[in-house]
This record gives C-alpha cells, structure tokens and sequence, in this order.
C-alpha cells in the first residue's frame, strides 16, 4: 500500500503541468484601441460586408419618400379641387333660392279668361248696346211724331229697363255670367298680379340669368327660346316688358326647369359635402352660420 503511493506521486510529480486551451481574444476595454487595427475599422467593415444591399435599402426608402410625397400632394390637389367645386355649388344655391319662392298658381294663371268665354261676352255685350239704341230710336221718333206715342213711351220703357239690366247688381240676379268688362278687368288683375311677383322674384339683381349658370345641370336652360328673357334679367328690366300672359308663361317655364336645375345642385352639393366628410377636409364641408 505504501509503495503505491509512493509510486502515484512520483508519476504526478513526472507530469507536464496542465495548460489552457487557445481561444478567441478577449473583448477590449472601453477606451482601448485593439493592436492592429484602426478606430472605427469593424464598423467600416461591417458596413463594407454587404454595399448591394445598402444602396436597395437607400433606394427603396427614397421610394418609399418620393411614393408618400406623391400621395400628400394628389390628396391635397383632390381636396383643392374639391373645395373649389363646392365654393362653386354654393354661390349658385345661394344666387338661385329665389327659384323656391315661386308661386306657381299665380304665374300659371289657371283662371285665365279664354278666348271662348271672351266671345261670348262680347256677344252678349253687343246685344245689349243693340237693343239700348233700338228702344231709344224708338223713343226719339215718337218726340218727332213718326211713331205714335204709346209706342214711344213703350220705347221709352224698354230703354230704361235694358239700361238697368246692364248694371252689375241687377244683371247678377238672373245670370251668372261675368260681363265682357269683368272678365276684361280679370285679365289685368292677374296681369298685375304676376307681374308683381315677377318682380319680387327678380330683385335688385335678377334671378333667371344667374340661373343660367345651373345649365350643365339641366340642359334645357340653354334653349334658344329663353334667351331675350334672361337678357332683360341681366338688365334688370325683365318685369317690365311682362305684358302678355305668353311672356309669363315662358317665365313659368323657365323657373320650372331651374327648379330642377336647384334640386340636382343641392344634391350634387350634399354628396360633395358627405364626400368631404369621409376623407377628413374639415375645411371643405359646409359648416353651419353663426346664428346673431
């Protein structure tokens, strides 16, 4: 047992001494600069290991700034575009509110005498005067002794009676057909009538020729036939030469169609508004006034 011991540290005693396997360099301390190599080396050369795939990545980030700065400059020429188109929608709604304040009764004169009931009346009229200066021949031969005078006095008679039927209280007593100047007298009341509306509707500025800017919205605005009428509007002169129910009716015409024209505006104008809305152009949807 002794030996053996004796020979086991002999043989450690013998051994090479144990040594440290080679390994990688130990990191330097902050400060340091490595032997061999220059200052900020690892970074060129990290950066100098893949040049391709710096330039893609430079590359597709101008891209990417170029693509960006291409949508804010279209999305802002849209919201100019859109904001102009709705200042004009607005100008024309409000240049044309008038159109809603049409009567149309008034204009379209649905009383109207006609021609029919205007004959008749004249008939009846020219009747009348016959018989009021027959009776009174009647009565003027019997004061110059042509005719007797029982047959005078009867002429007389009938004259007086032929005179009271024409008065308008009496004459409504049997009949209820208006006279040949009643219905004359109606003529001019709704002549008046419209033609003050006319005027109202018109103003100081006119209304039909600033209507005329709502054409593409309705193409029957550009017809032929209304053009002296949105002239003299232009002039501010229109209800003046509004003498003849022909000229109100062509009046009435007109409104009606830019009533369509308004409505197709107001539309266009709401969708535009709605539009503004979903994209976020605060400063193109219509705000409400302030009330005072």
């Amino acid at each position: 047992m002794a030996e053996d011991a004796v020979t086991a540290k002999a043989a450690e005693a013998d051994a090479p001494a144990a040594q440290l396997r080679p390994g990688r360099a130990a990191d330097p301390l902050p400060g340091t600069q490595v032997p061999g190599t220059v200052a900020g080396s690892g970074s060129e050369s990290l950066e100098s290991d893949n040049p391709d795939e710096e330039v893609d990545l430079a590359s597709s980030e101008s891209q990417n700034e170029e693509i960006e700065e291409g949508q804010e400059s279209e999305a802002d020429v849209d919201q100019a575009l859109a904001e102009s188109q709705q200042r004009k929608l607005r100008l024309m709604l409000r240049q044309c509110d008038r159109v809603l304040l049409m009567d149309f009764e008034l204009l379209s004169m649905s009383n109207w005498p006609d021609n029919y009931r205007m004959a008749e009346a004249r008939r009846s009229r020219d009747l009348w005067v016959l018989s009021a200066l027959i009776a009174a021949s009647v009565f003027l031969s019997g004061l110059t002794g042509f005719v007797p005078a029982w047959l005078a006095g009867g002429g007389f008679g009938a004259f007086v009676i032929i005179l009271l039927l024409g008065v308008p209280f009496i004459r409504n007593t049997y009949t209820s057909k208006p006279s040949y100047m009643e219905l004359v007298m109606q003529r001019q009341r709704m002549l008046r009538d419209a033609r003050k509306h006319v005027e109202h509707l018109e103003g100081k500025d006119g209304l039909i020729w600033q209507c005329a800017r709502m054409a593409s919205y309705n193409p029957s605005l550009r017809h032929s036939r209304f053009t002296d009428l949105i002239q003299l509007s232009e002039k501010r002169v229109l209800p003046q030469y509004m003498t003849k129910r022909e000229h109100l009716r062509l009046y009435l015409i007109y409104l009606l169609e830019a009533e369509k024209a308004y409505n197709s505006v107001q539309q266009a104008f709401f969708d535009g508004n709605q539009a503004a809305i979903d994209n976020g152009w605060q400063e193109v949807a219509a705000r409400p006034e302030p009330r005072t």
